[in-house]
């Protein structure tokens, strides 16, 4: 038996359960994982607090698109399709919510190799967030010496994109939580509290405009970057999809995943030159709480659990 965690009614963080089931094993073209961290994403919540997110999806559901562990068991006929994957390798990859779990069966290439240097904490919460922000980042178009606001820039996807930016030669604006504001400055963000006042103090640390927005946060960020004069088309947001319609944004955000992009990524933070802080790790046990945080929003980076 191995367990896995799932929910069969929607809800909060209360839905959650830890279930026992048969244990699973991969078919032709696949893997299994012996999960060591899997990682939690805000999406993961929406998804499991209402049917009409995902409004195919039937219950019960597991939880998690992202982890990272060691391949334990080949199906048949994936070592001839990929000659570089076998039992013992250390992988991290990305699921179809079923990634918080003693073990995860996906296909072959749905796995990257893990760098040694990688916590497997770091490891496990980077399949989903390193590609929404490099999606997300590279819908904007940036250009040196441009300017671009990235919203909730202390999360796990918003850290990302924000590097990436700065990679790409923008200035960065990033709103977060005051308490994040040293973290994000010692990345060479310019940080900016949320709340009352938010459009006047973007206006004040630039006075000459911003060229695109990345948004994490959802509509209020939009309305305020329309109303700043920010091109609609340099507007990408993950989060605000009725911003298509109403004005004509961009919302493209995970997808189109490559285990080479990931790969990439993940060599990317090993030699730190991005940063992804974990901002808590919690046993499988305690999944309720680690979900608890996550709604919250009060963290710096990504929540981890992990597995022995």
């Amino acid at each position: 038996m191995s367990r896995i965690v799932q929910y069969s009614r929607y809800g909060g963080p209360e839905v959650l359960e830890i279930v026992e089931v048969d244990e699973p094993h991969a078919g032709p073209g696949e893997v299994r994982v012996s999960v060591r961290a899997a990682g939690l994403n805000p999406f993961d919540s929406k998804v499991r607090q209402s049917p009409a997110m995902l409004p195919n999806r039937t219950l019960p559901s597991g939880q998690g698109a992202e982890f990272a562990g060691v391949i334990d068991e080949v199906g048949a006929g994936t070592a001839t399709a990929t000659a570089t994957l076998a039992v013992g390798d250390e992988v991290l990859g990305w699921s179809n919510f079923s990634a918080q779990a003693d073990f995860v069966i996906v296909p072959a290439d749905q796995v990257a190799p893990k760098p040694s240097a990688l916590s497997w904490a770091a490891a496990g919460g980077l399949g989903l967030v390193g590609n929404t922000a490099e999606r997300s980042t590279r819908a904007v178009a940036l250009t040196p010496g441009e300017t671009v606001l990235v919203s909730a820039a202390a999360g796990g996807v918003g850290l990302f994109a924000a590097q990436l930016a700065l990679a790409d030669g923008a200035i960065v604006i990033g709103t977060a939580s005051e308490a994040n504001h040293d973290y994000l400055r010692g990345l060479g963000v310019i940080p900016v509290a949320y709340g009352p006042g938010l459009i006047d103090r973007l206006r004040a640390v630039a006075p000459s405009g911003i060229d695109a927005v990345i948004d994490n946060a959802g509509q209020e960020t939009v309305e305020i970057a329309i109303e700043l004069g920010v091109d609609p088309k340099r507007i990408n947001s993950i989060v605000y999809f009725d911003g298509v319609a109403k004005y004509g944004i961009s919302t493209v955000g995970g997808g189109g995943k490559k285990s080479a992009d990931l790969a990439r990524l993940a060599r990317l933070v090993a030699d730190g030159s991005i940063a992804l802080p974990i901002a808590g790790t919690y046993p499988l046990a305690e999944v309720r709480a680690a979900y608890q945080q996550l709604d919250s929003r009060h963290f710096l980076g990504k929540i981890v659990l992990t597995l022995p």
